[in-house]
Protein backbone atom coordinates (compact mmCIF):
# COMPACT_ATOMS: atom_id res chain seq x y z
CA UNK A 1 0.00 0.00 0.00
CA UNK A 2 3.16 2.35 0.72
CA UNK A 3 4.32 1.54 -2.65
CA UNK A 4 0.73 2.44 -4.51
CA UNK A 5 0.56 5.78 -2.44
CA UNK A 6 4.39 6.76 -3.31
CA UNK A 7 3.51 5.85 -6.85
CA UNK A 8 0.51 7.36 -7.06
CA UNK A 9 2.33 10.92 -5.48
CA UNK A 10 5.13 10.58 -7.94
CA UNK A 11 2.98 10.56 -10.85
CA UNK A 12 0.37 13.51 -9.85
CA UNK A 13 3.18 15.85 -9.15
CA UNK A 14 4.71 15.09 -12.02
CA UNK A 15 1.76 14.80 -14.41
CA UNK A 16 -0.09 17.87 -13.13
CA UNK A 17 2.25 20.42 -14.02
CA UNK A 18 2.42 18.88 -17.73
CA UNK A 19 -0.78 18.95 -17.89
CA UNK A 20 -1.39 22.63 -17.22
CA UNK A 21 1.99 23.67 -19.32
CA UNK A 22 0.24 21.74 -22.02
CA UNK A 23 -3.32 23.34 -21.61
CA UNK A 24 -1.60 26.58 -21.82
CA UNK A 25 0.38 25.16 -25.50
CA UNK A 26 -3.29 24.38 -26.44
CA UNK A 27 -4.48 27.87 -25.36
CA UNK A 28 -1.63 29.84 -27.32
CA UNK A 29 -2.67 27.52 -30.67
CA UNK A 30 -6.52 28.53 -29.72
CA UNK A 31 -5.66 32.08 -29.58
CA UNK A 32 -2.56 32.00 -32.27
CA UNK A 33 -3.89 30.26 -35.06
CA UNK A 34 -2.33 27.34 -36.90
CA UNK A 35 0.43 29.60 -38.99
CA UNK A 36 2.00 30.90 -35.27
CA UNK A 37 1.71 26.87 -33.26
CA UNK A 38 2.74 24.69 -36.04
CA UNK A 39 4.93 24.24 -39.01
CA UNK A 40 1.90 22.98 -41.25
CA UNK A 41 1.26 24.78 -44.45
CA UNK A 42 -0.93 24.77 -47.44
CA UNK A 43 0.93 22.38 -49.35
CA UNK A 44 1.19 19.99 -46.19
CA UNK A 45 -1.62 20.64 -43.89
CA UNK A 46 -2.13 17.59 -41.96
CA UNK A 47 0.80 16.96 -39.64
CA UNK A 48 1.77 14.76 -36.39
CA UNK A 49 -1.87 15.61 -35.02
CA UNK A 50 -3.49 13.96 -37.51
CA UNK A 51 -0.95 11.05 -38.04
CA UNK A 52 -0.80 10.40 -34.54
CA UNK A 53 -3.64 11.82 -32.38
CA UNK A 54 -6.22 10.84 -35.16
CA UNK A 55 -5.49 8.07 -37.06
CA UNK A 56 -3.20 6.17 -34.34
CA UNK A 57 -5.53 7.36 -31.67
CA UNK A 58 -8.67 5.88 -33.53
CA UNK A 59 -6.56 2.99 -34.54
CA UNK A 60 -5.47 2.02 -30.92
CA UNK A 61 -9.00 2.23 -29.28
CA UNK A 62 -10.40 -0.93 -31.75
CA UNK A 63 -9.95 -3.16 -29.31
CA UNK A 64 -13.16 -2.09 -27.61
CA UNK A 65 -15.23 -3.67 -29.95
CA UNK A 66 -13.34 -6.73 -30.90
CA UNK A 67 -13.36 -7.73 -27.19
CA UNK A 68 -17.09 -6.32 -26.79
CA UNK A 69 -18.02 -8.65 -29.89
CA UNK A 70 -15.67 -11.67 -28.44
CA UNK A 71 -17.87 -11.42 -24.74
CA UNK A 72 -21.43 -10.22 -26.20
CA UNK A 73 -21.81 -11.65 -29.74
CA UNK A 74 -19.55 -14.64 -29.40
CA UNK A 75 -20.00 -15.15 -25.96
CA UNK A 76 -16.64 -15.45 -25.03
CA UNK A 77 -17.15 -15.85 -21.30
CA UNK A 78 -13.29 -16.44 -20.46
CA UNK A 79 -12.50 -12.33 -21.84
CA UNK A 80 -15.11 -10.66 -19.67
CA UNK A 81 -12.53 -9.79 -17.01
CA UNK A 82 -10.49 -7.02 -19.76
CA UNK A 83 -13.84 -6.16 -21.08
CA UNK A 84 -14.61 -2.65 -19.30
CA UNK A 85 -10.52 -1.76 -19.57
CA UNK A 86 -11.32 -2.30 -23.04
CA UNK A 87 -14.42 0.18 -23.37
CA UNK A 88 -12.68 2.34 -21.02
CA UNK A 89 -9.69 2.78 -23.34
CA UNK A 90 -11.55 3.37 -26.25
CA UNK A 91 -14.23 5.61 -24.76
CA UNK A 92 -10.99 8.04 -23.83
CA UNK A 93 -9.34 7.26 -26.82
CA UNK A 94 -12.41 8.87 -29.19
CA UNK A 95 -12.79 11.54 -26.83
CA UNK A 96 -9.32 12.57 -27.34
CA UNK A 97 -9.37 12.23 -31.19
CA UNK A 98 -12.26 14.35 -31.02
CA UNK A 99 -10.27 17.08 -28.96
CA UNK A 100 -7.43 16.37 -31.83
CA UNK A 101 -9.95 17.22 -34.12
CA UNK A 102 -10.68 20.50 -32.49
CA UNK A 103 -7.17 21.49 -32.10
CA UNK A 104 -6.20 20.44 -35.77
CA UNK A 105 -8.95 22.36 -37.34
CA UNK A 106 -7.96 25.59 -38.89
CA UNK A 107 -11.97 27.04 -37.70
CA UNK A 108 -12.24 24.99 -34.93
CA UNK A 109 -15.36 26.16 -33.90
CA UNK A 110 -16.96 25.19 -37.18
CA UNK A 111 -16.48 21.63 -36.00
CA UNK A 112 -20.09 20.67 -35.36
CA UNK A 113 -20.71 22.13 -38.69
CA UNK A 114 -20.99 17.92 -40.44
CA UNK A 115 -24.50 17.83 -38.37
CA UNK A 116 -26.55 20.12 -40.30
CA UNK A 117 -23.99 20.71 -43.24
CA UNK A 118 -24.33 17.41 -45.32
CA UNK A 119 -22.17 16.01 -48.07
CA UNK A 120 -23.09 12.57 -48.28
CA UNK A 121 -20.12 12.18 -51.14
CA UNK A 122 -17.81 13.12 -48.81
CA UNK A 123 -15.95 10.65 -47.10
CA UNK A 124 -14.48 13.20 -44.28
CA UNK A 125 -18.34 13.37 -43.83
CA UNK A 126 -18.79 9.59 -42.88
CA UNK A 127 -15.92 9.82 -40.85
CA UNK A 128 -17.09 12.97 -39.00
CA UNK A 129 -20.75 10.99 -38.66
CA UNK A 130 -19.03 7.94 -37.87
CA UNK A 131 -16.91 9.56 -34.91
CA UNK A 132 -20.04 10.87 -33.60
CA UNK A 133 -21.87 8.19 -33.20
CA UNK A 134 -19.74 5.53 -31.87
CA UNK A 135 -18.20 7.81 -29.53
CA UNK A 136 -22.30 8.09 -28.54
CA UNK A 137 -22.28 4.35 -28.44
CA UNK A 138 -18.97 4.06 -26.36
CA UNK A 139 -20.28 6.46 -24.26
CA UNK A 140 -23.74 4.19 -23.93
CA UNK A 141 -21.03 0.87 -22.86
CA UNK A 142 -19.43 2.70 -20.29
CA UNK A 143 -22.45 4.44 -18.41
CA UNK A 144 -23.01 1.42 -16.99
CA UNK A 145 -19.89 1.31 -15.00
CA UNK A 146 -21.03 4.49 -13.47
CA UNK A 147 -24.39 3.44 -13.31
CA UNK A 148 -23.44 0.83 -10.87
CA UNK A 149 -20.99 3.16 -9.10
CA UNK A 150 -23.95 5.12 -8.13
CA UNK A 151 -26.56 2.23 -7.62
CA UNK A 152 -28.47 3.07 -9.97
CA UNK A 153 -30.13 0.09 -10.49
CA UNK A 154 -33.10 0.87 -12.98
CA UNK A 155 -31.16 2.50 -15.33
CA UNK A 156 -28.85 -0.54 -15.51
CA UNK A 157 -31.57 -2.66 -16.49
CA UNK A 158 -32.82 -0.22 -19.15
CA UNK A 159 -29.26 0.01 -20.37
CA UNK A 160 -28.64 -4.17 -20.19
CA UNK A 161 -31.83 -4.72 -22.66
CA UNK A 162 -30.16 -2.86 -25.45
CA UNK A 163 -26.35 -4.20 -25.00
CA UNK A 164 -26.78 -6.56 -28.16
CA UNK A 165 -28.15 -3.92 -30.02
CA UNK A 166 -25.23 -1.30 -28.96
CA UNK A 167 -22.26 -3.94 -29.41
CA UNK A 168 -23.90 -4.83 -33.05
CA UNK A 169 -23.53 -1.04 -34.04
CA UNK A 170 -20.41 -0.67 -32.65
CA UNK A 171 -19.03 -2.81 -34.45
CA UNK A 172 -21.03 -1.64 -37.71
CA UNK A 173 -19.87 1.88 -37.26
CA UNK A 174 -15.85 0.75 -36.34
CA UNK A 175 -15.51 -1.01 -39.17
CA UNK A 176 -17.09 1.65 -41.28
CA UNK A 177 -14.61 3.94 -39.67
CA UNK A 178 -11.50 2.47 -39.19
CA UNK A 179 -11.70 2.07 -43.50
CA UNK A 180 -12.97 5.25 -44.15
CA UNK A 181 -9.73 6.65 -42.83
CA UNK A 182 -7.64 4.31 -45.14
CA UNK A 183 -10.42 5.63 -47.93
CA UNK A 184 -9.08 9.15 -47.47
CA UNK A 185 -5.73 8.37 -48.90
CA UNK A 186 -7.67 6.95 -51.99
CA UNK A 187 -8.49 10.27 -53.63
CA UNK A 188 -4.50 10.59 -54.02
CA UNK A 189 -3.07 8.75 -56.08
CA UNK A 190 -0.17 10.75 -57.61
CA UNK A 191 0.48 11.74 -53.51
CA UNK A 192 0.94 9.10 -51.68
CA UNK A 193 4.36 6.95 -52.23
CA UNK A 194 3.17 4.05 -54.22
CA UNK A 195 4.79 1.70 -51.34
CA UNK A 196 1.63 2.56 -49.69
CA UNK A 197 -0.88 3.74 -52.15
CA UNK A 198 -3.20 0.83 -52.95
CA UNK A 199 -6.50 0.36 -53.17
CA UNK A 200 -6.51 -1.53 -50.45
CA UNK A 201 -5.72 0.61 -47.97
CA UNK A 202 -9.23 1.11 -46.36
CA UNK A 203 -8.80 -2.88 -45.77
CA UNK A 204 -5.73 -2.43 -44.92
CA UNK A 205 -6.53 0.26 -42.62
CA UNK A 206 -9.29 -2.35 -40.77
CA UNK A 207 -7.39 -5.19 -40.71
CA UNK A 208 -4.41 -3.44 -38.94
CA UNK A 209 -6.70 -1.78 -36.27
CA UNK A 210 -7.65 -5.42 -35.49
CA UNK A 211 -3.78 -6.47 -34.42
CA UNK A 212 -3.35 -3.50 -32.91
CA UNK A 213 -6.04 -3.30 -30.84
CA UNK A 214 -5.18 -6.58 -29.94
CA UNK A 215 -2.40 -6.24 -28.66
CA UNK A 216 -3.28 -2.52 -26.52
CA UNK A 217 -5.28 -5.36 -25.05
CA UNK A 218 -2.43 -7.35 -23.93
CA UNK A 219 -0.22 -4.00 -22.62
CA UNK A 220 -3.29 -2.78 -20.83
CA UNK A 221 -4.13 -6.45 -19.11
CA UNK A 222 -0.17 -6.57 -17.96
CA UNK A 223 -0.01 -3.21 -17.09
CA UNK A 224 -3.48 -3.20 -15.07
CA UNK A 225 -1.77 -6.10 -13.14
CA UNK A 226 1.33 -4.21 -12.26
CA UNK A 227 -0.25 -0.93 -11.44
CA UNK A 228 -4.02 -1.60 -10.50
CA UNK A 229 -3.67 -5.48 -9.30
CA UNK A 230 -6.19 -6.09 -11.35
CA UNK A 231 -5.12 -10.09 -12.15
CA UNK A 232 -5.57 -11.08 -16.31
CA UNK A 233 -5.03 -15.06 -16.68
CA UNK A 234 -1.78 -15.63 -18.75
CA UNK A 235 -4.21 -17.92 -20.76
CA UNK A 236 -6.65 -14.56 -22.12
CA UNK A 237 -3.30 -12.56 -22.97
CA UNK A 238 -2.18 -15.83 -24.85
CA UNK A 239 -5.50 -15.90 -26.39
CA UNK A 240 -5.20 -12.30 -27.39
CA UNK A 241 -2.14 -12.92 -29.04
CA UNK A 242 -3.48 -16.20 -31.00
CA UNK A 243 -5.47 -13.62 -32.03
CA UNK A 244 -3.55 -11.20 -32.78
CA UNK A 245 -0.97 -13.52 -34.73
CA UNK A 246 -3.75 -14.70 -37.05
CA UNK A 247 -4.47 -11.50 -38.14
CA UNK A 248 -0.49 -9.90 -38.32
CA UNK A 249 0.06 -13.37 -40.98
CA UNK A 250 -3.21 -12.20 -42.96
CA UNK A 251 -2.51 -8.66 -42.72
CA UNK A 252 1.53 -9.41 -43.69
CA UNK A 253 0.15 -11.85 -46.52
CA UNK A 254 -2.04 -8.57 -48.13
CA UNK A 255 0.54 -5.91 -47.89
CA UNK A 256 2.84 -8.12 -49.71
CA UNK A 257 0.93 -9.75 -52.26
CA UNK A 258 -0.67 -6.45 -52.82
CA UNK A 259 2.51 -4.74 -53.53
CA UNK A 260 3.91 -7.50 -55.97
CA UNK A 261 0.44 -7.29 -57.88
CA UNK A 262 0.77 -3.52 -58.35
CA UNK A 263 4.36 -3.68 -59.02
CA UNK A 264 5.27 -2.01 -56.08
CA UNK A 265 8.69 -3.99 -55.41
CA UNK A 266 10.01 -2.10 -57.69
CA UNK A 267 10.00 0.84 -55.92
CA UNK A 268 12.04 -0.33 -52.46
CA UNK A 269 15.33 1.29 -52.44
CA UNK A 270 17.36 2.72 -49.83
CA UNK A 271 15.97 5.73 -49.86
CA UNK A 272 13.64 7.63 -46.75
CA UNK A 273 10.53 5.88 -48.28
CA UNK A 274 12.09 2.31 -48.47
CA UNK A 275 13.81 2.63 -45.09
CA UNK A 276 10.55 3.32 -43.83
CA UNK A 277 8.23 0.77 -45.02
CA UNK A 278 11.45 -1.52 -44.69
CA UNK A 279 11.21 -0.71 -40.44
CA UNK A 280 7.57 -0.80 -40.43
CA UNK A 281 7.25 -4.37 -41.83
CA UNK A 282 9.69 -5.47 -39.65
CA UNK A 283 8.34 -3.96 -36.69
CA UNK A 284 5.36 -4.13 -37.03
CA UNK A 285 5.25 -8.24 -38.64
CA UNK A 286 8.37 -9.66 -38.95
CA UNK A 287 9.53 -9.10 -35.49
CA UNK A 288 6.54 -9.87 -33.61
CA UNK A 289 5.85 -13.40 -35.69
CA UNK A 290 8.93 -14.33 -34.73
CA UNK A 291 8.86 -13.44 -31.47
CA UNK A 292 6.02 -15.36 -31.04
CA UNK A 293 7.47 -18.70 -32.35
CA UNK A 294 9.28 -18.90 -29.77
CA UNK A 295 7.86 -21.14 -26.78
CA UNK A 296 9.82 -18.76 -23.93
CA UNK A 297 8.05 -15.56 -25.39
CA UNK A 298 4.91 -16.67 -26.13
CA UNK A 299 4.24 -18.40 -22.89
CA UNK A 300 5.47 -15.73 -20.79
CA UNK A 301 3.88 -12.04 -19.28
CA UNK A 302 6.92 -10.62 -20.19
CA UNK A 303 6.80 -11.81 -24.02
CA UNK A 304 3.47 -11.23 -24.71
CA UNK A 305 3.97 -8.12 -23.14
CA UNK A 306 7.40 -7.61 -26.08
CA UNK A 307 5.12 -9.08 -28.50
CA UNK A 308 2.50 -6.39 -27.98
CA UNK A 309 4.79 -3.17 -27.72
CA UNK A 310 6.47 -4.30 -31.07
CA UNK A 311 2.80 -4.68 -32.80
CA UNK A 312 1.34 -1.42 -32.00
CA UNK A 313 4.83 0.21 -32.62
CA UNK A 314 4.33 -1.23 -36.09
CA UNK A 315 0.89 0.05 -36.47
CA UNK A 316 1.78 3.56 -35.66
CA UNK A 317 4.60 3.52 -37.96
CA UNK A 318 2.40 2.31 -40.88
CA UNK A 319 -0.45 5.44 -40.05
CA UNK A 320 2.95 7.93 -39.79
CA UNK A 321 4.55 6.52 -42.94
CA UNK A 322 0.76 6.67 -45.04
CA UNK A 323 0.11 10.28 -43.93
CA UNK A 324 3.57 11.69 -43.46
CA UNK A 325 6.59 9.72 -45.25
CA UNK A 326 4.43 9.07 -47.54
CA UNK A 327 3.01 11.95 -48.50
CA UNK A 328 6.15 14.30 -48.30
CA UNK A 329 7.70 13.34 -51.57
CA UNK A 330 5.18 14.88 -53.64
CA UNK A 331 4.36 17.84 -51.53
CA UNK A 332 7.52 19.79 -52.94
CA UNK A 333 7.92 21.19 -49.30
CA UNK A 334 9.88 20.04 -46.03
CA UNK A 335 7.34 19.36 -42.77
CA UNK A 336 8.98 18.96 -39.07
CA UNK A 337 6.72 19.52 -36.47
CA UNK A 338 7.02 22.52 -34.19
CA UNK A 339 7.72 21.53 -30.54
CA UNK A 340 4.06 22.77 -29.59
CA UNK A 341 3.16 19.99 -32.19
CA UNK A 342 5.17 17.69 -29.87
CA UNK A 343 3.52 19.45 -26.43
CA UNK A 344 0.04 19.23 -27.53
CA UNK A 345 0.19 15.64 -28.72
CA UNK A 346 2.00 14.42 -25.34
CA UNK A 347 -0.69 16.63 -23.33
CA UNK A 348 -3.24 14.51 -25.06
CA UNK A 349 -1.52 11.28 -24.39
CA UNK A 350 -0.66 12.40 -20.85
CA UNK A 351 -4.17 12.99 -20.29
CA UNK A 352 -5.45 9.67 -21.45
CA UNK A 353 -3.43 7.96 -18.53
CA UNK A 354 -4.56 10.72 -16.50
CA UNK A 355 -8.09 10.06 -16.90
CA UNK A 356 -7.76 6.09 -17.34
CA UNK A 357 -5.76 6.23 -13.32
CA UNK A 358 -8.16 8.30 -12.22
CA UNK A 359 -11.91 6.28 -13.63
CA UNK A 360 -9.80 2.99 -12.80
CA UNK A 361 -9.68 4.37 -8.87
CA UNK A 362 -12.67 5.83 -8.82
CA UNK A 363 -15.38 3.67 -10.71
CA UNK A 364 -15.52 -0.24 -11.12
CA UNK A 365 -13.44 -0.61 -13.83
CA UNK A 366 -12.43 -3.85 -13.03
CA UNK A 367 -14.82 -6.61 -11.85
CA UNK A 368 -14.24 -8.73 -9.42
CA UNK A 369 -13.77 -11.87 -10.39
CA UNK A 370 -14.72 -15.80 -9.18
Amino acid sequence: MKNNSVRTNTFSWVSLPLLFFGAGVIAYRMKQGLGASTHLSDTFPWGLWISVDVLCGVALAAGAFTVAAAVYIFNLKPYRPILRPAILTGFLGYLLVIVALFIDIGRPFRIWHPLILWNPNSVMFEVAWCVILYSTVLAMEFAPIVLERFGLKRLLRILDAVTIPLVIAGVILSTLHQSSLGSLYLIVPSKLHPLWYSRMVPLFFFVSALAGGLCVLIIEGTVSQRVFHHHVDIHVLRGLARAAVVVLILYGAMKISDLMFRGGLSRLAMDREGIFFGMEIMIGIVLPLLLYALPGIRETRQGLFAFACLGVTGLILNRINVSLIGMAGSSGTSYFPSWMEFAITATLILAGVALFRWAARSLPVFEKQA
